[in-house]
């Protein structure tokens, strides 16, 4: 044990305390996994301009010579979300893993790679398609397309009425997400259509698989988290410990889902630090 423990928070569920008893107890055998926006990263209107919390690296960094492994698991391309994390090349980090785009993409800190798919034909279909879907529902003014590679996404945040953007918006994106074979996501004042099959649960649950895990830790703030937090309750059920984590969600069923949670990334960060204390 570290000889300066910094304490921990004690989950609400007994499902998150066994889920964190467990991860004390082998961390050797854990996977840590963390969503970015949002929880390694603060919300702002601009995506492009989101960045780690300045405590995360380090943080991370401090933890993942003691576990089997950390990953980074988010709706952005891989390459992006490590140059926005500042994941590469990072003492410490050697074996970080960012699954990018719900798991679709790949970027592993051993080759600095990103492994990619061919992109699915409706993600170009539907990018073309969307400045006249705007246009045409009056949304164009303050809503901002984020071209995300093997996705593409509406953001809302920056309209005069986000929420009524927002509203407004999600039935003609489901419209043209259906015609050219994909799904919407909502999230925090954005639609992100994409191909079926993406989600983070399915990333997690085979992640877990390959490491070999015995235990799961997973930190979450949105929608696109949902199926995260499915996966890991899917694990417990199975006899694997684990620990869901809301950071700052204002999404109810995430928060009632969770067993611990934190206000936000510098909370989330904090908590990784003071558990990686535990583990020394």
């Amino acid at each position: 044990m570290g000889r300066h423990q910094q304490p921990l928070p004690t989950p609400a569920t007994p499902a998150g305390r066994d889920g964190l008893a467990a991860i004390v107890a082998r961390p050797g055998r854990v996977v840590v996994a963390l969503d970015f926006d949002g929880t390694l990263a603060q919300i702002v209107a601009d995506p492009e301009q989101a960045r780690a919390h300045p405590d995360a690296v380090p943080a991370l960094a401090a933890l993942a010579p003691h576990v089997a492994s950390v990953a980074v698991v988010t709706g952005r391309p891989a390459g992006v979300a490590v140059r926005y994390g500042g994941f590469a090349g990072v003492p410490g980090l050697e074996h970080l893993v960012v699954l990018g785009h719900y798991g679709a993409e790949r970027w592993d800190a051993v080759t600095g790679t990103v492994r990619t798919p061919a992109p699915h034909p409706g993600v170009a279909a539907a990018r073309a398609e969307l400045p006249g879907v705007l246009d045409t529902h009056g949304a164009w003014r303050g809503t901002w397309i984020e071209e995300k590679g093997q996705a593409v996404a509406v953001h809302t945040r920056r309209a005069s009425d986000p929420q009524a953007a927002f509203e407004a918006l999600r039935e003609p994106l489901a419209d043209l997400a259906t015609r050219h074979g994909l799904v919407l996501e909502p999230g925090r004042m954005v639609l992100e259509l994409r191909p079926p099959g993406m989600d983070k649960g399915v990333a997690l649950a085979a992640y877990v698989r390959e490491v070999g895990a015995e235990a799961i830790l997973y930190a979450g703030d949105d929608l696109g988290d949902l199926p995260a937090f499915a996966a890991v309750e899917k694990l417990r059920s199975d006899g694997v410990p684990g620990l869901l984590v809301a950071a700052d969600t204002v999404i109810e069923e995430l928060a009632e889902r969770a067993d611990l949670q934190l206000d936000g990334p510098a909370a989330v960060t904090a908590f990784l630090k003071a558990l990686a204390t535990h583990m020394s």
